[in-house]
């Protein structure tokens, strides 16, 4: 014994480290889940300071921030029969600590598993074209199913987002030659709408020069004025027979 020192002495310093081993605590973000004497203690405790009378009681700390999760690159067959790897993440939080204590061995796994196996179901009952067009209403359906999963478990799965989605070779060299068919195709839709409305206003100009024959005249000396300003040697300049009648018949 340290001289000095009686029995009653080291007595309380011994309860007083004890005592002070009882003492927890709990950060904002955290819940404990109190277990005495194997039985789960209502309510979880938190934050700030709490008492574990060890050791008859074990602690369980639950984080209630928002988990990130990233769902590894998934083999999809979808609707139409296309293999595709996919990806995503999910973002989900615990409400209620006792029950993702009690309720699931590992709710980070569970949910993980269960993410997965839900990205392959609810993806693979779609066709090609709206799993790229209709992203955000397969995220919707996502996130519904897995909160509903995970809702026993006292798990809130808040978001859950498709992030790439990954096509074979052979499918995007696929894709690219149908893009390029319906660029062409609304390329020569584009120049025949140039080409009809440039009839119509041209056949609306020969009926407008229908009704003053000397237009046509004048239009024809316009166009040879037009070929004079380039100062050219010969001049070749079609002469319509109609335009020949025309003259006949005004003398």
């Amino acid at each position: 014994m340290i001289p000095g020192m009686t029995f009653t002495t080291v007595a309380v310093v011994f309860l007083l480290l004890f005592f002070l081993n009882w003492i927890k605590v709990i950060r904002e973000y955290e819940r404990a889940v109190i277990f005495r004497l194997g039985k789960v203690l209502p309510g979880a405790k938190g934050p700030g300071l709490i008492l574990v009378f060890a050791p008859i009681d074990k602690m369980v700390k639950v984080d209630l921030r928002t988990i990130t999760l990233d769902v590894p690159p998934q083999d999809v067959i979808t609707k139409d029969n296309v293999s595709v790897k996919v990806n995503a993440v999910v973002y989900y939080r615990v409400l209620e600590a006792v029950k993702a204590v009690i309720d699931v061995e590992n709710y980070l796994y569970a949910t993980s598993q269960l993410a997965q196996t839900h990205l392959r179901s609810v993806l693979g009952e779609v066709e090609l074209d709206d799993l790229l067009s209709k992203r955000e209403a397969l995220n919707i359906r996502l996130q519904e199913i897995l909160d509903r999963d995970t809702d026993p478990w006292g798990v809130k799965v808040s978001k859950v987002e498709v992030k790439s989605v990954d096509l074979p070779q052979e499918m995007q060299r696929a894709m690219a030659k149908q893009a390029e068919a319906e660029r062409e195709k609304r390329a020569k839709i584009i120049h025949a709408d140039g080409e009809f409305q440039a009839s119509k206003t041209l056949a609306n100009a020969a009926a407008e020069l229908e009704k003053q024959k000397v237009a046509i005249l004048l239009r024809y000396l316009q166009t040879l004025t037009e070929i004079g300003v380039e100062k050219n040697t010969t001049i070749v300049f079609p002469l319509p027979m109609e335009l020949l009648g025309h003259l006949m018949k005004d003398r």
